[in-house]
Protein backbone atom coordinates (compact mmCIF):
# COMPACT_ATOMS: atom_id res chain seq x y z
CA UNK A 1 0.00 0.00 0.00
CA UNK A 2 1.34 3.42 -0.96
CA UNK A 3 1.36 6.41 1.36
CA UNK A 4 -2.25 7.47 2.00
CA UNK A 5 -3.67 10.93 1.37
CA UNK A 6 -6.49 12.32 3.50
CA UNK A 7 -9.37 14.43 2.19
CA UNK A 8 -10.96 16.49 4.95
CA UNK A 9 -14.51 17.55 4.08
CA UNK A 10 -15.18 20.93 5.69
CA UNK A 11 -18.20 21.78 3.57
CA UNK A 12 -20.88 22.00 6.29
CA UNK A 13 -22.12 25.59 6.09
CA UNK A 14 -23.24 25.74 9.70
CA UNK A 15 -26.89 26.41 8.95
CA UNK A 16 -27.93 24.43 12.02
CA UNK A 17 -25.64 26.50 14.25
CA UNK A 18 -28.36 29.18 13.98
CA UNK A 19 -26.03 32.07 14.73
CA UNK A 20 -28.12 34.58 12.81
CA UNK A 21 -24.95 35.84 11.16
CA UNK A 22 -25.11 36.02 7.36
CA UNK A 23 -22.54 34.47 5.07
CA UNK A 24 -19.59 34.69 4.86
CA UNK A 25 -19.20 35.56 8.55
CA UNK A 26 -21.22 32.58 9.83
CA UNK A 27 -19.22 30.21 11.99
CA UNK A 28 -18.87 26.83 10.33
CA UNK A 29 -18.75 23.68 12.52
CA UNK A 30 -15.15 22.82 11.60
CA UNK A 31 -14.01 26.21 12.91
CA UNK A 32 -15.69 25.96 16.33
CA UNK A 33 -13.34 25.85 19.34
CA UNK A 34 -13.50 22.56 21.21
CA UNK A 35 -11.37 21.95 24.31
CA UNK A 36 -8.61 24.21 23.06
CA UNK A 37 -8.54 23.11 19.45
CA UNK A 38 -10.77 23.76 16.40
CA UNK A 39 -13.25 20.96 15.73
CA UNK A 40 -11.74 20.29 12.32
CA UNK A 41 -8.24 19.94 13.71
CA UNK A 42 -9.09 16.76 15.64
CA UNK A 43 -9.51 14.52 12.56
CA UNK A 44 -6.37 16.10 11.08
CA UNK A 45 -4.31 15.17 14.15
CA UNK A 46 -5.83 11.67 14.20
CA UNK A 47 -4.84 11.19 10.56
CA UNK A 48 -1.31 12.43 11.25
CA UNK A 49 -0.88 9.95 14.11
CA UNK A 50 -2.22 7.21 11.82
CA UNK A 51 0.64 7.89 9.41
CA UNK A 52 -1.04 10.23 6.91
CA UNK A 53 1.36 13.02 6.01
CA UNK A 54 -0.66 14.78 3.31
CA UNK A 55 -4.06 16.25 4.13
CA UNK A 56 -6.22 18.15 1.64
CA UNK A 57 -9.04 20.28 3.02
CA UNK A 58 -12.18 20.73 0.92
CA UNK A 59 -13.95 23.88 2.13
CA UNK A 60 -17.26 25.42 1.12
CA UNK A 61 -18.70 28.85 1.84
CA UNK A 62 -16.72 29.11 5.09
CA UNK A 63 -13.39 28.56 3.33
CA UNK A 64 -11.69 31.61 4.86
CA UNK A 65 -12.58 30.53 8.38
CA UNK A 66 -11.52 26.96 7.69
CA UNK A 67 -8.13 28.02 6.36
CA UNK A 68 -7.59 30.41 9.26
CA UNK A 69 -8.23 27.88 12.02
CA UNK A 70 -7.05 24.58 10.52
CA UNK A 71 -3.60 25.84 9.64
CA UNK A 72 -1.16 26.18 6.79
CA UNK A 73 0.03 22.56 6.92
CA UNK A 74 -3.00 21.49 4.84
CA UNK A 75 -3.60 21.90 1.14
CA UNK A 76 -6.96 23.43 0.29
CA UNK A 77 -9.50 23.33 -2.51
CA UNK A 78 -12.67 25.40 -2.64
CA UNK A 79 -16.13 24.01 -3.31
CA UNK A 80 -17.67 26.87 -5.27
CA UNK A 81 -21.30 25.75 -5.17
CA UNK A 82 -23.30 23.94 -2.51
CA UNK A 83 -23.36 20.27 -3.45
CA UNK A 84 -23.02 16.76 -2.07
CA UNK A 85 -19.82 15.44 -0.57
CA UNK A 86 -19.06 13.28 -3.61
CA UNK A 87 -19.01 16.40 -5.77
CA UNK A 88 -16.93 18.15 -3.11
CA UNK A 89 -14.31 15.40 -3.27
CA UNK A 90 -14.27 15.75 -7.03
CA UNK A 91 -12.94 19.30 -6.57
CA UNK A 92 -9.71 17.79 -5.24
CA UNK A 93 -9.15 15.63 -8.33
CA UNK A 94 -6.56 17.99 -9.88
CA UNK A 95 -4.40 17.63 -6.77
CA UNK A 96 -4.62 13.84 -7.00
CA UNK A 97 -3.75 13.41 -10.66
CA UNK A 98 -1.60 10.31 -11.09
CA UNK A 99 -2.06 9.24 -7.46
CA UNK A 100 -2.72 5.49 -7.11
CA UNK A 101 -2.63 5.00 -3.34
CA UNK A 102 -5.41 5.01 -0.75
CA UNK A 103 -7.54 8.11 -0.16
CA UNK A 104 -8.80 8.51 3.40
CA UNK A 105 -12.01 10.58 3.50
CA UNK A 106 -12.73 12.33 6.81
CA UNK A 107 -15.39 14.75 8.01
CA UNK A 108 -14.08 17.97 9.51
CA UNK A 109 -17.04 18.09 11.89
CA UNK A 110 -16.29 14.68 13.47
CA UNK A 111 -13.80 15.40 16.28
CA UNK A 112 -14.02 12.08 18.16
CA UNK A 113 -12.36 9.93 15.49
CA UNK A 114 -9.10 8.46 16.77
CA UNK A 115 -5.85 7.35 15.19
CA UNK A 116 -6.17 3.69 16.19
CA UNK A 117 -9.49 3.41 14.37
CA UNK A 118 -7.93 4.99 11.28
CA UNK A 119 -4.91 2.68 11.44
CA UNK A 120 -7.22 -0.34 11.61
CA UNK A 121 -9.28 0.99 8.71
CA UNK A 122 -6.21 1.53 6.51
CA UNK A 123 -4.82 -1.91 7.40
CA UNK A 124 -8.10 -3.66 6.58
CA UNK A 125 -8.31 -1.82 3.26
CA UNK A 126 -4.82 -3.00 2.35
CA UNK A 127 -5.32 -6.59 3.51
CA UNK A 128 -8.60 -7.18 1.64
CA UNK A 129 -7.67 -5.42 -1.59
CA UNK A 130 -11.05 -3.65 -1.58
CA UNK A 131 -11.69 -0.53 -3.66
CA UNK A 132 -13.46 1.01 -0.68
CA UNK A 133 -13.46 0.28 3.06
CA UNK A 134 -15.94 1.98 5.38
CA UNK A 135 -15.75 2.60 9.10
CA UNK A 136 -19.01 1.63 10.81
CA UNK A 137 -20.42 1.59 14.34
CA UNK A 138 -23.44 0.11 16.08
CA UNK A 139 -26.48 2.37 16.27
CA UNK A 140 -26.57 2.42 20.09
CA UNK A 141 -25.68 5.98 21.08
CA UNK A 142 -25.05 9.03 18.92
CA UNK A 143 -24.22 7.56 15.54
CA UNK A 144 -24.20 8.56 11.90
CA UNK A 145 -27.16 9.21 9.63
CA UNK A 146 -26.58 6.35 7.16
CA UNK A 147 -26.82 2.58 7.62
CA UNK A 148 -24.58 -0.01 6.03
CA UNK A 149 -26.16 -3.05 4.35
CA UNK A 150 -23.96 -6.10 3.84
CA UNK A 151 -24.14 -9.03 1.46
CA UNK A 152 -24.08 -12.61 2.78
CA UNK A 153 -20.31 -12.70 2.23
CA UNK A 154 -19.87 -9.69 4.54
CA UNK A 155 -19.04 -7.13 1.89
CA UNK A 156 -21.04 -3.91 1.67
CA UNK A 157 -23.87 -3.72 -0.84
CA UNK A 158 -24.99 -0.17 -0.19
CA UNK A 159 -25.52 2.57 2.38
CA UNK A 160 -29.09 3.67 3.03
CA UNK A 161 -30.72 6.29 5.28
CA UNK A 162 -30.62 5.12 8.90
CA UNK A 163 -34.38 4.93 9.37
CA UNK A 164 -34.87 2.53 6.43
CA UNK A 165 -33.93 -1.05 5.75
CA UNK A 166 -34.27 -4.37 7.55
CA UNK A 167 -33.84 -4.38 11.34
CA UNK A 168 -34.63 -8.04 11.90
CA UNK A 169 -31.32 -8.70 13.60
CA UNK A 170 -32.57 -7.70 17.02
CA UNK A 171 -33.06 -4.09 15.94
CA UNK A 172 -29.29 -3.58 15.75
CA UNK A 173 -28.09 -1.32 12.98
CA UNK A 174 -24.62 -0.92 11.59
CA UNK A 175 -24.23 2.78 10.88
CA UNK A 176 -21.78 4.52 8.59
CA UNK A 177 -19.32 6.55 10.68
CA UNK A 178 -18.65 9.00 7.85
CA UNK A 179 -15.07 7.86 7.36
CA UNK A 180 -13.83 5.67 4.52
CA UNK A 181 -10.77 4.64 2.50
CA UNK A 182 -10.89 4.40 -1.30
CA UNK A 183 -8.52 3.11 -3.93
CA UNK A 184 -7.70 6.39 -5.67
CA UNK A 185 -8.10 5.32 -9.33
CA UNK A 186 -11.47 3.67 -8.64
CA UNK A 187 -12.80 6.64 -6.66
CA UNK A 188 -11.61 9.27 -9.13
CA UNK A 189 -12.97 7.31 -12.09
CA UNK A 190 -16.37 7.02 -10.42
CA UNK A 191 -16.41 10.74 -9.59
CA UNK A 192 -15.41 11.65 -13.14
CA UNK A 193 -18.60 10.00 -14.38
CA UNK A 194 -20.80 12.31 -12.34
CA UNK A 195 -22.87 14.70 -14.42
CA UNK A 196 -24.26 18.10 -13.52
CA UNK A 197 -27.46 16.36 -12.45
CA UNK A 198 -25.41 14.42 -9.91
CA UNK A 199 -24.16 17.57 -8.16
CA UNK A 200 -25.86 16.54 -4.91
CA UNK A 201 -24.45 13.01 -4.97
CA UNK A 202 -23.12 11.78 -1.65
CA UNK A 203 -20.48 9.24 -0.71
CA UNK A 204 -23.17 6.56 -0.16
CA UNK A 205 -24.03 7.06 -3.85
CA UNK A 206 -20.40 6.40 -4.77
CA UNK A 207 -20.24 3.32 -2.54
CA UNK A 208 -23.40 1.87 -4.05
CA UNK A 209 -22.14 2.55 -7.58
CA UNK A 210 -18.85 0.76 -6.89
CA UNK A 211 -20.67 -2.20 -5.33
CA UNK A 212 -23.12 -2.46 -8.25
CA UNK A 213 -20.17 -2.56 -10.62
CA UNK A 214 -19.02 -5.70 -8.83
CA UNK A 215 -16.11 -4.07 -7.03
CA UNK A 216 -15.29 -5.10 -3.48
CA UNK A 217 -16.48 -2.76 -0.72
CA UNK A 218 -15.53 -3.71 2.85
CA UNK A 219 -16.49 -2.31 6.25
CA UNK A 220 -14.74 -2.26 9.63
CA UNK A 221 -17.15 -2.32 12.57
CA UNK A 222 -15.79 -0.30 15.50
CA UNK A 223 -17.21 -0.86 19.00
CA UNK A 224 -17.33 2.84 19.97
CA UNK A 225 -20.37 4.64 18.48
CA UNK A 226 -18.99 8.01 19.59
CA UNK A 227 -16.55 7.90 16.68
CA UNK A 228 -19.46 8.80 14.42
CA UNK A 229 -20.57 11.87 16.38
CA UNK A 230 -20.72 14.88 14.08
CA UNK A 231 -21.04 18.53 15.03
CA UNK A 232 -24.04 20.15 13.36
CA UNK A 233 -25.27 22.51 16.07
CA UNK A 234 -24.43 23.82 19.52
CA UNK A 235 -26.05 20.85 21.24
CA UNK A 236 -23.69 18.51 19.36
CA UNK A 237 -20.78 20.78 20.25
CA UNK A 238 -21.60 20.62 23.96
CA UNK A 239 -21.97 16.84 23.86
CA UNK A 240 -18.64 16.39 22.12
CA UNK A 241 -16.99 18.75 24.61
CA UNK A 242 -18.30 16.69 27.52
CA UNK A 243 -16.87 13.51 26.01
CA UNK A 244 -13.49 15.08 25.31
CA UNK A 245 -13.26 16.71 28.75
CA UNK A 246 -13.89 13.35 30.35
CA UNK A 247 -11.15 11.72 28.28
CA UNK A 248 -8.69 14.53 28.99
CA UNK A 249 -9.28 14.45 32.75
CA UNK A 250 -9.10 10.66 32.89
CA UNK A 251 -5.73 10.76 31.11
CA UNK A 252 -4.37 13.22 33.68
CA UNK A 253 -5.79 11.35 36.66
CA UNK A 254 -4.30 8.06 35.49
CA UNK A 255 -0.96 9.87 35.21
CA UNK A 256 -1.01 10.90 38.87
CA UNK A 257 -2.97 14.17 38.93
CA UNK A 258 -5.72 14.68 41.52
CA UNK A 259 -8.89 16.20 40.04
CA UNK A 260 -11.21 16.83 42.98
CA UNK A 261 -14.40 17.28 40.95
CA UNK A 262 -14.16 16.31 37.27
CA UNK A 263 -17.72 17.52 36.64
CA UNK A 264 -16.70 21.15 37.24
CA UNK A 265 -13.13 21.06 35.93
CA UNK A 266 -12.24 22.15 32.40
CA UNK A 267 -8.84 21.30 30.92
CA UNK A 268 -7.91 21.88 27.28
CA UNK A 269 -6.33 19.10 25.28
CA UNK A 270 -2.83 20.60 25.09
CA UNK A 271 -2.54 21.46 28.80
CA UNK A 272 0.27 19.66 30.63
CA UNK A 273 -0.09 18.74 34.31
CA UNK A 274 2.71 17.01 36.19
CA UNK A 275 2.05 14.21 38.72
CA UNK A 276 1.03 15.02 42.29
CA UNK A 277 -0.61 18.28 41.24
CA UNK A 278 -4.13 18.94 42.54
CA UNK A 279 -6.87 20.63 40.54
CA UNK A 280 -9.73 21.95 42.64
CA UNK A 281 -13.34 22.47 41.46
CA UNK A 282 -14.33 25.26 39.06
CA UNK A 283 -10.86 25.42 37.55
CA UNK A 284 -10.32 26.25 33.88
CA UNK A 285 -6.95 25.43 32.29
CA UNK A 286 -6.65 26.67 28.72
CA UNK A 287 -4.21 26.69 25.81
CA UNK A 288 -0.66 25.48 26.36
CA UNK A 289 -0.70 25.85 30.13
CA UNK A 290 1.82 23.81 32.13
CA UNK A 291 1.22 22.93 35.79
CA UNK A 292 4.22 21.80 37.83
CA UNK A 293 4.54 18.82 40.14
CA UNK A 294 2.77 19.22 43.45
CA UNK A 295 1.06 22.48 42.53
CA UNK A 296 -2.46 23.22 43.74
CA UNK A 297 -4.78 25.02 41.35
CA UNK A 298 -8.16 26.40 42.32
CA UNK A 299 -10.89 26.46 43.23
CA UNK A 300 -12.42 29.09 40.96
CA UNK A 301 -9.28 29.70 38.92
CA UNK A 302 -8.63 30.39 35.24
CA UNK A 303 -5.17 29.90 33.72
CA UNK A 304 -4.43 30.59 30.06
CA UNK A 305 -1.15 29.81 28.28
CA UNK A 306 0.83 30.05 31.52
CA UNK A 307 3.45 28.04 33.40
CA UNK A 308 2.89 27.32 37.08
CA UNK A 309 5.91 26.08 39.03
CA UNK A 310 6.23 23.12 41.34
CA UNK A 311 4.40 23.32 44.67
CA UNK A 312 2.86 26.67 43.73
CA UNK A 313 -0.68 27.54 44.77
CA UNK A 314 -3.14 29.54 42.68
CA UNK A 315 -6.41 30.21 44.51
CA UNK A 316 -9.48 31.95 43.04
CA UNK A 317 -7.37 33.88 40.54
CA UNK A 318 -6.69 34.50 36.84
CA UNK A 319 -3.27 33.94 35.26
CA UNK A 320 -2.73 34.73 31.58
CA UNK A 321 0.42 34.26 29.48
CA UNK A 322 2.68 34.45 32.51
CA UNK A 323 5.18 32.34 34.43
CA UNK A 324 4.77 31.58 38.13
CA UNK A 325 7.79 30.18 39.96
CA UNK A 326 8.10 27.38 42.47
CA UNK A 327 6.29 27.71 45.80
CA UNK A 328 4.53 30.93 44.85
CA UNK A 329 1.20 31.77 46.48
CA UNK A 330 -1.27 33.52 44.21
CA UNK A 331 -4.64 34.78 45.41
CA UNK A 332 -7.35 34.78 46.35
CA UNK A 333 -8.72 37.15 43.73
CA UNK A 334 -5.43 38.08 42.10
CA UNK A 335 -4.86 38.65 38.40
CA UNK A 336 -1.64 38.12 36.47
CA UNK A 337 -2.01 39.67 33.04
CA UNK A 338 0.27 38.82 30.09
CA UNK A 339 4.02 39.21 30.42
CA UNK A 340 4.52 38.47 34.13
CA UNK A 341 7.41 36.35 35.37
CA UNK A 342 7.56 35.47 39.05
CA UNK A 343 10.52 33.92 40.84
CA UNK A 344 10.48 31.42 43.67
CA UNK A 345 8.29 31.88 46.74
CA UNK A 346 6.54 35.07 45.63
CA UNK A 347 3.33 36.02 47.42
CA UNK A 348 0.64 37.78 45.38
CA UNK A 349 -2.35 38.25 47.64
CA UNK A 350 -5.96 39.26 47.35
CA UNK A 351 -6.91 41.96 44.85
CA UNK A 352 -3.40 42.33 43.45
CA UNK A 353 -3.00 42.87 39.71
CA UNK A 354 0.27 42.41 37.82
CA UNK A 355 0.95 43.20 34.17
CA UNK A 356 4.24 42.79 32.30
CA UNK A 357 6.11 42.56 35.59
CA UNK A 358 9.29 40.71 36.51
CA UNK A 359 9.19 39.79 40.19
CA UNK A 360 12.21 38.14 41.79
CA UNK A 361 12.30 35.55 44.59
CA UNK A 362 10.51 36.01 47.93
CA UNK A 363 8.75 39.24 47.08
CA UNK A 364 5.56 39.90 49.04
CA UNK A 365 2.68 41.96 47.67
CA UNK A 366 -0.12 40.79 49.87
CA UNK A 367 -3.11 42.92 48.96
CA UNK A 368 -4.72 45.68 46.93
CA UNK A 369 -1.89 46.63 44.58
CA UNK A 370 -1.29 47.23 40.88
CA UNK A 371 2.22 46.59 39.57
CA UNK A 372 2.56 47.12 35.82
CA UNK A 373 5.57 47.39 33.47
CA UNK A 374 7.81 46.89 36.47
CA UNK A 375 10.80 45.06 37.89
CA UNK A 376 10.67 44.13 41.58
CA UNK A 377 13.86 42.85 43.20
CA UNK A 378 14.05 39.89 45.54
CA UNK A 379 12.75 40.07 49.13
CA UNK A 380 11.03 43.38 48.55
CA UNK A 381 7.78 44.13 50.37
CA UNK A 382 4.99 45.96 48.55
CA UNK A 383 2.52 47.50 50.98
CA UNK A 384 -1.24 47.43 50.58
CA UNK A 385 -2.64 49.91 48.09
CA UNK A 386 0.65 50.48 46.23
CA UNK A 387 0.33 51.24 42.54
CA UNK A 388 2.71 51.96 39.69
CA UNK A 389 1.45 54.80 37.51
CA UNK A 390 2.83 53.45 34.26
CA UNK A 391 0.68 55.27 31.69
CA UNK A 392 0.83 59.00 30.98
CA UNK A 393 -2.02 59.01 28.49
CA UNK A 394 0.24 58.40 25.51
CA UNK A 395 2.89 55.84 26.44
CA UNK A 396 3.74 53.22 29.07
CA UNK A 397 6.77 53.76 31.32
CA UNK A 398 8.75 51.36 33.52
CA UNK A 399 9.20 51.23 37.27
CA UNK A 400 12.20 49.54 38.85
CA UNK A 401 12.16 48.56 42.51
CA UNK A 402 15.44 47.23 43.86
CA UNK A 403 16.20 44.23 46.02
CA UNK A 404 15.21 44.31 49.66
CA UNK A 405 13.18 47.51 49.31
CA UNK A 406 10.17 48.36 51.45
CA UNK A 407 7.26 50.17 49.85
CA UNK A 408 4.79 51.52 52.39
CA UNK A 409 1.05 51.23 52.05
CA UNK A 410 -0.77 53.47 49.60
CA UNK A 411 2.44 54.53 47.84
CA UNK A 412 2.10 55.86 44.31
CA UNK A 413 5.14 55.24 42.10
CA UNK A 414 4.93 57.56 39.10
CA UNK A 415 6.89 56.05 36.22
CA UNK A 416 9.49 56.28 34.95
CA UNK A 417 11.02 55.95 38.39
CA UNK A 418 13.58 53.77 40.18
CA UNK A 419 13.65 52.74 43.83
CA UNK A 420 17.13 51.63 44.87
CA UNK A 421 18.15 48.46 46.70
CA UNK A 422 17.19 48.53 50.36
CA UNK A 423 15.33 51.83 50.05
CA UNK A 424 12.16 52.69 51.96
CA UNK A 425 9.15 54.59 50.65
CA UNK A 426 6.94 56.01 53.37
CA UNK A 427 3.26 55.19 53.37
CA UNK A 428 0.95 57.38 51.26
CA UNK A 429 3.88 58.89 49.34
CA UNK A 430 3.56 59.84 45.66
CA UNK A 431 7.08 59.23 44.33
CA UNK A 432 8.10 60.75 41.00
CA UNK A 433 11.88 61.01 41.45
CA UNK A 434 14.43 58.22 41.80
CA UNK A 435 15.18 57.04 45.35
CA UNK A 436 18.83 56.09 46.05
CA UNK A 437 19.72 52.75 47.64
CA UNK A 438 19.11 52.54 51.41
CA UNK A 439 17.38 55.94 51.42
CA UNK A 440 13.97 56.90 52.81
CA UNK A 441 11.56 58.76 50.56
CA UNK A 442 8.72 60.74 52.14
CA UNK A 443 6.42 62.68 49.85
CA UNK A 444 3.35 63.83 51.75
CA UNK A 445 2.01 66.85 53.62
CA UNK A 446 3.00 67.28 57.25
CA UNK A 447 0.19 66.36 59.62
CA UNK A 448 -1.34 69.21 61.59
CA UNK A 449 -3.35 68.55 64.78
CA UNK A 450 -5.67 71.30 66.10
CA UNK A 451 -6.72 70.28 69.57
CA UNK A 452 -10.34 71.01 70.51
CA UNK A 453 -11.30 71.99 66.95
CA UNK A 454 -13.99 69.35 66.60
CA UNK A 455 -15.61 70.23 69.93
CA UNK A 456 -15.74 73.91 69.04
CA UNK A 457 -17.30 73.09 65.69
CA UNK A 458 -20.02 71.01 67.28
CA UNK A 459 -20.80 73.65 69.90
CA UNK A 460 -21.04 76.31 67.23
CA UNK A 461 -23.72 74.44 65.33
Amino acid sequence: MGEPVALLLATDEGVRMDSGIPDPQRWVPAAQPLCGRPVGRYPVEAARRAGVARVIGVAGSGAEQVRAVLGADLEYVHQELHSGDAWAIRQAAPLLEGFVGPILVLRANAPLIDSQALQGLLARHHDTGAVATLLTVRAAGPAGEWRSERRPDGTVARIVPGESGDTSAGGAREMDAGCAVFHAPALLACLARLSAEDRNASLPHVVETLAQEGQRVEAVLHPDPLLAMAIHDRVDLARAAAVLRGRILERHMRAGVTVVDPATTYVDIEVEIEPEATVQPLTFLHGRTHIGRGAEIGPMTRIVDARIGERAQVLCSVVTESEVGEECRIGPYAQLRPGCRLGKGVKVGNFVELKNAIVEDRVAMSHLSYIGDAFVGERTNIGAGTITCNYDGKAKHPTRIGRGAFIGSHATLIAPVEIGDGAYVAAASPVHENVPPDALAIARCRQTVKEGWAKKRREGE
